[in-house]
């Protein structure tokens, strides 16, 4: 997309701020005369930021205002390494507060909504968002954090809640546990709200139908004020994200070219408004695409896909580059093959080993035919041969959190 004069010089404006600031960002621009930057094409030279640089700023080094402006700070859900601190000020948590109940207004909910949120809260922006956004927006919320299923399906039925916030992972843990207690004729949700990971078609449908709701995409990532930049209408042709608000590019990830539109790239954002913590070319290492043209609803928010998967989260078999979402895309297609799966990656006699459990309805013999066409199948579009396992529904394990899908033991 063409960026407008309006919105390049709010991005010099935050650059003005940022190297002020004196922190993280004075370093990295050092030596730009941001009065230089007169077009998109200039702009696009400027360096990209990583979450490593984020890491390098620990704790405060992010802050673009004075400590007494900081009213709260959140932190990225990686487990490992120096974990990315994100000063929020008021303005931004009201900011944040009114994009996420924007993604309700798009999702179609109304006031008499009974929102139960299951994420996180805490440090991960995960649950408190969602609760912002219902406050906001005027719903009730049902504020029940992770875990607990059965107190989760108590208050579902009790409180009569409409709307259910998750990851795809739980809800399809709780439709399956719903499904198991025969008790769907006592849950009264009509959609469901579902972030955090990358999901499939078939998992999709498998929430959709065993929940009798409606589904939505919700898109964010801590660095960027959290879930609720982005989110898919009811035409479901892409995530509508907030341009008046943040700046997205698509770039090759090995070359770190822009894209045109419709090409599939690493999403880069850039963030307008923002106080605390502002982001100049910030790399999530997420894989999507701009939609071009208009959407059907009529709004006027462009789009991004759903997410491809990530850059860091490919792994190379025999020379082969492998993504999650390339393993949905096949199994969505065979008919017996159901939602869940999981691929080892072994080191055996010398040469990788690549192991597809997936899930299926089928017995005996049934299994080993359906076994073969998996390989045949995964041959033909990534060229590489697996070795197929087929296991019953509901013996893969299931996550209250993000899935794991790749499990790479090679090293």
């Amino acid at each position: 997309m063409r960026m407008s004069n309006e919105t390049l010089e709010q991005i010099k404006v935050q650059m003005r701020r940022v190297m002020d600031a004196g922190g993280f960002y004075a370093k990295k621009l050092e030596g730009i005369n941001i009065d230089d930057i007169k077009t998109q094409e200039d702009f696009e030279k400027l360096p990209f930021s990583e979450k490593d640089n984020l890491r390098d700023a620990y704790p405060l080094g992010l802050a673009a205002v004075p400590e007494e402006e900081i009213v709260r700070i959140h932190s990225s859900s990686g487990t490992t390494g120096t974990p990315v601190i994100i000063p929020y000020t008021q303005q931004d948590v009201e900011d944040w507060a009114m994009l996420f109940a924007r993604c309700y207004e798009i999702a179609g909910l109304t006031k008499t909504d009974r929102i139960q949120i299951t994420p996180g809260y805490g440090l991960w922006t995960a649950g408190i968002g969602f609760q912002l956004g219902a406050e906001r927006f005027g719903a009730m919320t049902v504020p029940m954090g992770p875990g607990n299923t059965d107190k989760q399906i108590k208050f579902m039925e009790d409180m009569k809640s409409t709307v259910l916030c998750a990851t795809s992972s739980y809800a399809l843990l709780l439709a399956e546990e719903i499904e198991k207690r025969k008790c769907k004729d006592k849950v009264h949700l009509r959609k469901a709200i579902i972030g955090s990971e990358r999901w499939g078609e078939k998992m999709r449908k498998r929430i959709a139908n065993e929940l009798g709701v409606e589904l939505y995409d919700i898109y964010g990532l801590t660095e960027v004020y959290g879930p609720g930049i982005a989110i898919n209408c009811e035409h479901n042709t892409g995530m509508h994200y907030f341009d008046d608000y943040l700046y997205f590019e698509i770039i090759d990830p090995k070359t770190g070219k822009n894209l045109p539109d419709g090409e599939l790239g690493e999403l880069v954002i850039t963030t307008l408004k923002k106080q605390g913590a502002p982001l100049i070319r910030y790399r999530t290492h997420d894989l999507t695409r701009i939609v071009p043209g208009k959407c059907p609803c009529g709004r006027e928010y462009p789009r991004i896909d759903v997410i491809l998967g990530r850059t860091d989260d490919m792994v190379k078999v025999k020379g082969v580059n492998i993504f999650p979402g390339q393993i949905d895309d096949i199994l969505k297609e065979i008919d017996g093959v159901s939602s869940e799966y999981q691929v080892f990656i072994d080191h055996m006699d010398g040469k990788d080993q690549m192991t597809l459990f997936f899930e299926t309805e089928c017995t005996g013999e049934d299994r080993k035919v359906l076994e073969k066409e998996v390989r045949i199948r995964v041959k033909e579009k990534i060229g590489l041969t697996v070795i197929p396992k087929a296991e019953g529904i509901g013996d893969l394990p299931r996550s209250e959190k993000k899935s794991t899908r790749i499990f790479d033991y090679r090293y």
